[in-house]
């Protein structure tokens, strides 16, 4: 319990932070807004004939863009608090071990609703219709929260092993601008050349895409949730052990 209570302590740390570090309320607040803008008013009439035909489409996988994104934030703010010795001093006190890192993947867990609900209101007011309704929002959730968490063990091995700051987010757009951009989330993959089809369909950025759709705006849920689930657990079962033995090594 007392490492719960520790863990909870130093999440909020974390959130709290944010008001001395508006630059921070910025990355969550503008880049998800400015990405729907874009998207929607920039590709929606070459993409579906209106923007508001193809906000209903990529809205969703906007939204999962953005949440595989802010996923690296837990690797800056960890490569951040490691460089300037702020593990070390939380180190010396009597303290969980794991609870710095827990209560940094916990607070950027919390971030990642403010901007999926900032998304969520912005596309209501471009014309985004919600069929899923409150239930179909509640489920998006707790299926990106879940795709997210077993992310941010990738994002912790980066901000383990990376030694600066400023490399954390190279090695970010690395991994998720491929991943997003080679999946369903922004165009339909039957319109894509077969060899690049065949990636596509087995994507996870796809099968998450595919449900938060689903979920959202109507059609398929089961079978995309159920492989975006499986994803999910396989990549925490491979990066979970890998992250922890990391952050054991240089705490």
């Amino acid at each position: 319990m007392s490492a719960l209570q520790q863990t909870g302590t130093l999440a909020w740390r974390n959130l709290v932070q944010i008001k001395h570090n508006p630059m921070e309320l910025m990355d969550l607040s503008v880049q998800p807004v400015m990405f729907v803008l874009l998207f929607t008013y920039v590709f929606g009439g070459q993409m579906a004939g209106s923007p508001e035909a193809y906000l209903q489409y990529a809205l969703p996988g906007l939204i999962v863009q953005n949440a595989l994104f802010a996923t690296m934030n837990t690797a800056m703010g960890l490569n951040v608090d490691l460089t300037k010795g702020v593990l070390d001093r939380l180190r010396s006190l009597p303290i969980a071990r794991s609870a710095p890192l827990l209560g940094r993947v916990v607070a950027d867990l919390g971030k990642q609703v403010w901007s999926l609900l900032l998304m969520l209101a912005l596309g209501a007011l471009l014309g985004f219709d919600l069929h899923g309704g409150v239930p179909g929002v509640a489920g998006a959730l707790g299926l990106l929260l879940a795709f997210a968490l077993a992310m941010s063990w990738v994002s912790v091995l980066i901000g383990m092993l990376v030694d600066e700051p400023e490399k954390v987010m190279t090695f970010g757009f690395v991994l998720v601008m491929p991943l997003t951009f080679t999946s369903s989330a922004f165009v339909r993959a039957d319109t894509m050349p077969g060899w690049l089809k065949a990636w596509v369909d087995v994507n996870p950025v796809t099968r998450l895409a595919d449900a938060v759709r689903g979920l959202m705006s109507g059609g398929p849920v089961a079978t995309p949730a159920i492989w975006a689930l499986i994803w999910a657990a396989a990549i925490a079962a491979v990066f979970f052990p890998l992250a922890t033995r990391a952050y054991r090594a240089r705490i």
